[in-house]
């Protein structure tokens, strides 16, 4: 963390650069022309978006994580599952939260009718969390839902295939704690298959206001905020069935919040077939694009967003290799 003050200088960017041209060279040597030119944009694609990094392998984290100390005075925390069919992987979910060890924890499940054995998992954890099953509208009425019965000084929805790492709740109230001015936090993602395998790591910059409103590059399974955000900006669009976490975001942007990028990995985003990201481009595309006309007042070419999102994109890329490279340590 003492890397924090100094990571995007110059300096440590020409290192980065200098450290990718040297890698690049070395797995240029006996491969092709084409087959440089396909590594070459694979490895300076920028890794916030890509999943499969490299073969799945167990996840692992600083030590310190595990030994996070939680305060005395710690603030109230509710978090939020919305799910609907996903038991084979809630179960780890609810077990990454209830783990943590956090004493003042609201857990709501909101389970939208599932029919795949998610109730019976539920009724098993008894009082350890509170949990509700009805038909429902979609993602965004099951967490309105289930905040409307929370009372907290800060909020999270975590979705029923993601993980939360260990010592995150505690991690998370201090810095809120220590840090009065600070809204809204989010920290660096870790990509985990199916089996909860990790496969690739998204390391981010710090928070770019201006970026924001382009395109979404905050991790939703890692942000946390205070109720007044919610109260001010909140509920989320019901609307809404994919960009509705970066609507909410917008908006509390535009409302003039706060955001602050932590130097921690917080949480696991779970890469699988029959998630909503994979299910729903085309409809993706299209709230996407609404998302921009509400705020930026006009809807911007594919060439247009990339134009704008570039200088964020490129620290996003020197910090993953500064990371990769071990200059930068979380």
């Amino acid at each position: 963390m003492s890397n924090e003050a100094g990571e995007l200088s110059e300096k440590r960017i020409r290192e980065s650069q200098n450290c990718m041209g040297k890698l690049e060279a070395r797995v240029d040597a006996p491969a092709s022309s084409g087959e440089r030119r396909q590594i070459r944009r694979r490895w300076l694609r920028p890794p916030l978006w890509v999943s499969e990094q490299y073969r799945p392998k167990k996840i692992s984290v600083n030590s310190l994580y595990q030994s996070e100390e939680i305060r005395f005075d710690a603030p109230s925390i509710a978090i939020v599952t919305p799910t609907l069919n996903r038991r084979q992987y809630l179960q780890a979910t609810i077990d990454s939260v209830l783990m943590q060890g956090y004493p003042r924890l609201d857990y709501r499940v909101q389970d939208g009718g599932s029919t795949d054995g998610t109730v019976d998992l539920l009724r098993s954890y008894d009082s350890r969390l509170a949990w509700h099953s009805e038909h429902d509208s979609g993602q965004a009425w099951a967490i309105n839902r289930a905040f409307a019965a929370c009372d907290c000084d800060i909020m999270a929805y975590l979705n029923s295939d993601d993980l939360l790492l260990p010592g995150t709740l505690a991690y998370v109230a201090r810095e809120f704690q220590e840090r009065p001015d600070i809204d809204i936090v989010y920290g660096h993602r870790i990509f985990v298959d199916r089996a909860g395998l990790e496969i690739g790591r998204a390391v981010l910059p710090r928070h770019d206001a201006k970026a924001i409103y382009w395109a979404d590059f905050v991790p939703q399974e890692t942000m946390f905020w205070r109720r007044r955000v919610w109260a001010a900006v909140g509920p989320l669009d019901e609307t809404l069935q994919y960009a509705l976490d970066w609507d909410f975001i917008v908006k509390a942007q535009h409302a003039g919040f706060k955001f602050l990028r932590l130097p921690r990995f917080l949480a696991c985003f779970r890469v699988h077939d029959e998630q909503k990201v994979a299910m729903m481009h085309d409809r993706g595309r299209e709230e996407m694009q609404a998302v921009r006309r509400r705020y930026l007042g006009y809807e911007p070419s594919h060439r247009k967003v990339i134009q704008k999102m570039m200088p964020y994109l490129l620290r996003q890329l020197a910090v993953h290799w500064m990371y990769r490279s071990r200059f930068l340590q979380y």
